[in-house]
């Protein structure tokens, strides 16, 4: 009788359990399920026995956020072909397809914090839970120096995530939120307002795995400020032609200072997804 392939159900399980630390567990699922151990370091994963093509990718595309050593910041960003993330009206929901949404719960369920702006909590009121995979919800993060963030928004209002209101010392206390929701001051003044700052801040909580899902201005500050280690690009086969665009980094005078980091490519429903890495090597 033929073993059973490694797919992608199980290597779900097995990214979960090597997130916890637990790389031995995840081996001795594989081995007990398909018979064939998973062997996974710093340079990738082997497997003597057969592997589904989604297994091979979703192993391939998030061990890389699961097993590099020390902390992870990775961010996520969604657009079209002419790198817009919604129309003049500010309609996005949906730019990525069905296996994109569910490739960013993938990646909250695998992190220990999420990030967003204001802006996108005022835009999309997102709640920023773990619902299209099964997984743990990550602390959720609302980066808000001056507190403006309406009281009424769903990640203040639901209490089934701890949630950390990032505000400035100088911004008034938020009346009318849930008990769940702390205020985590992390700055004295408006210029002191970084991201490296509020990474070393969450990391100090025991966050050390962190997705700054957006939006785009706030993405755009982590990879300016160097605070990054990935991006996931997910493009969707659409043309907008007008409306809010990506990434706003810094102007460049010439293409000797744009950034070239290291990417791969993989397939994701319609979408084309590009994990680019600015410092942490590839694996797989």
């Amino acid at each position: 009788m033929a073993l059973p392939p490694l797919d992608d159900s199980l290597a779900w399980t097995c990214l979960q359990r090597i997130r916890d630390g637990d790389i031995r567990g995840a081996t001795a699922l594989c081995r007990e399920t398909t018979g064939h151990a998973l062997r996974v370091d710093a340079q990738g994963w082997q497997f003597a026995g057969h592997v589904d093509a989604s297994a091979r990718q979703l192993l391939d595309c998030l061990l890389p956020v699961v097993i590099p050593p020390g902390n992870v910041a990775i961010a996520q960003l969604g657009q079209s072909l002419d790198g817009r993330i919604a129309t003049v009206t500010g309609h996005s929901h949906y730019i990525n397809g069905l296996e994109g949404r569910t490739h960013l719960h993938r990646l909250r369920a695998l992190v220990d914090a999420v990030v967003v702006g204001v802006g996108t909590v005022v835009a999309d009121d997102p709640l920023l839970t773990v619902r299209h995979v099964e997984g743990r919800h990550p602390v959720r993060v609302v980066l808000d120096p001056n507190a403006r963030a309406p009281a009424s928004s769903r990640v203040f209002q639901d209490d089934s995530a701890p949630t950390l209101h990032a505000v400035g010392a100088w911004a008034k206390p938020a009346a009318g939120i849930g008990d769940h929701v702390e205020r985590l001051v992390i700055a004295d003044a408006p210029g002191d307002v970084m991201p490296p700052a509020l990474l070393s801040r969450l990391v100090e909580r025991g966050n050390p795995r962190v997705l700054i899902e957006g939006g785009a201005e706030t993405v755009s500050r982590f990879i300016d400020t160097d605070a990054l280690d990935r991006l996931h690009l997910l493009v969707a086969p659409l043309l907008i032609g007008s409306g809010e665009t990506g990434l706003r980094l810094a102007p460049i005078d010439t293409l000797d200072q744009a950034r070239r980091p290291t990417l791969r490519r993989f397939d994701c429903g319609d979408d084309t997804l590009f994990d680019i890495a600015f410092r942490t090597p590839l694996h797989g």
